[in-house]
């Protein structure tokens, strides 16, 4: 059940030491060599807590922020969820049933930019696999019996093979698909997509020093203090930290990892993150931690850097525009893109030098 119900708006006094703050999937370590104010909300959007943090303004802008941010976001959960009675889920019902459909403007530029971002990436992001997510029904996955969905049925999915390419979008924004088997959920995209839009609007209210953190998946604008932000990435398999990197303004870090929603079956592990391509989860990579300016774009790409692997995560990070990425393989190797071996700290001392 969705909850719009925030967090009261709480403001302090940063402390002249540095401070750790755990955010789930990632922690983000920050200090400022000088007291000031920091305003904090919460949201609840998209299946996890969205924290809000704002530094060097008044309460009164801060206030106003955070309204307008929660009108949004709530309004976003709505609309661009397959789950609820919004807009998306109405789109799926016209795919279904073979008839065109207008697609309201907001929902177009998530389409558009879906369908050029899964066409970089070889496929390894698509959307349009709504039926084979919800087959897996990994929202369940703290019950306890639950298994995987029947091979007979993700085999017939697979043979549907949805596309976004399968799907056409006229001037008219008129939507058709030649796959009646598509079915569209935007769920390695939307929340990164959101922040991005969330974060235009702080700039474009005079707001130049924040962190938007959405379950461990974060964008910074300016910085705390008088110091650069400096993000701690999570260990895939072990309690703490694996590496800490130095991120700049109006930079995205973004982490896809197999430790998120998970459980065992016969003896076998399975996670959330479907290979599209196999109907089944990817078993070569346990984390991937792209950084990028685009939210939307660093959010997609996580995933189908992550569902390539190790043999195939090179060239799709690089067909997407991805300058920075870490990967874990499925034995624990750690991979990096020149540029990111540059910037990243490594606490974890195996690793492969690419």
């Amino acid at each position: 059940m969705y909850r719009t119900a925030p967090r009261r708006l709480k403001f302090h006094r940063a402390l002249p030491a540095a401070r750790l703050l755990i955010v789930g999937a990632m922690v983000f370590l920050f200090a400022c060599a000088k007291t000031e104010k920091q305003y904090d909300y919460t949201i609840f959007a998209f299946g996890t807590l969205i924290e809000i943090s704002i530094f060097g303004t008044d309460e009164q802008l801060a206030e106003i922020a955070f309204q307008q941010l929660q009108q949004d976001f709530v309004r976003f959960h709505q609309d661009w969820s397959p789950w609820t009675d919004g807009d998306l889920a109405l789109i799926n019902q016209q795919i279904e049933k073979k008839q065109p459909v207008r697609v309201p403007a907001h929902l177009v530029p998530i389409i558009k930019t879906s369908i050029a971002l899964s066409r970089q990436s070889d496929n390894n992001y698509n959307p349009a696999i709504g039926r084979l997510i919800n087959l897996w029904q990994f929202h369940k996955y703290q019950d306890s019996d639950i298994r995987p969905p029947d091979d007979q049925l993700i085999q017939q999915l697979l043979k549907q093979n949805p596309l976004m390419s399968d799907l056409t979008l006229d001037d008219n924004n008129m939507l058709n698909s030649s796959n009646p088997a598509v079915s569209l959920n935007f769920g390695a995209f939307a929340k990164g997509y959101a922040i991005e839009l969330e974060i235009r609007k702080l700039r474009e209210l005079g707001i130049h020093n924040a962190v938007m953190n959405a379950g461990g998946d974060l964008t910074v604008i300016g910085k705390h203090g008088e110091r650069a932000w400096n993000i701690g990435i999570r260990h895939p398999r072990r309690p703490g930290l694996l590496a800490s990197v130095e991120v700049k303004d109006n930079e995205s870090v973004f982490t896809s990892g197999d430790y998120e929603r998970f459980y065992y079956y016969q003896g076998k592990r399975y996670h959330h993150i479907l290979n599209p391509k196999t109907g089944y989860p990817t078993d070569d990579t346990q984390s991937v931690t792209v950084i990028h300016p685009d939210a939307g774009r660093a959010d997609a790409a996580a995933t189908a850097i992550f569902v390539a692997g190790r043999k195939n995560w090179q060239q799709v990070a690089k067909d997407m525009g991805i300058q920075y990425v870490m990967l874990v393989d499925g034995d624990g190797n750690i991979h990096f893109t020149p540029a990111m071996k540059k910037r990243i700290k490594l606490l974890e001392k195996r690793q492969i030098a690419l």
